[in-house]
């Protein structure tokens, strides 16, 4: 099977040394930069080219960042446990997030980086793929009706679930 990621220079960006070093360790085909800071990483993604950029929400100041690197365009993926919840999901999808990932699911980054890069060939939508992957686990977690609180932002996909 082909490396689509072989290769692509990611920037992963969290306050929890041992979450930078299994990501480090998920991606070992990727050039890695890892920052611990929100000044650290606005440094890199300020001097330096990404094609990707993993950011954790709290403790990194994750949605400043996530402004940063839309505005770079970077493809940003918001990696988090403590800011998991619905509302988060949308307001990072909203500010221009490629993918929403608890840390949970951490084991599973490849194949959410991947949807990014197949998201340029593919006829389903980025986002289309994330409710497919994490529907099921939102459900789980917050209750069948968790998408009731913004029906108009998930009710422009198009899918029936």
């Amino acid at each position: 099977m082909e490396d689509k990621l072989k290769g692509k220079k990611i920037l992963i960006v969290d306050d929890e040394p041992d979450i930078l070093e299994t990501l480090e360790d998920l991606l070992p085909s990727c050039k890695v930069v890892k920052a611990k800071t929100f000044e650290e990483a606005k440094t890199q993604l300020e001097a330096q080219t990404f094609d990707m950029a993993i950011l954790d929400i709290m403790g990194v100041d994750g949605y400043k960042l996530l402004e940063i690197a839309t505005r770079k365009k970077v493809a940003a993926v918001m990696l988090t446990a403590n800011a998991l919840s619905p509302e988060d999901t949308v307001k990072s999808f909203r500010n221009g997030a490629a993918h929403f990932i608890p840390k949970d699911k951490i084991t599973e980054i490849t194949t959410f980086l991947n949807d990014i890069i197949d998201e340029e060939t593919g006829s389903k939508s980025l986002l289309s793929k994330w409710l497919d992957r994490m529907g099921s686990y939102y459900s789980e977690k917050f209750g069948e009706n968790w998408k009731e609180d913004d029906k108009a932002f998930w009710a422009k996909l198009d899918f029936h679930t």
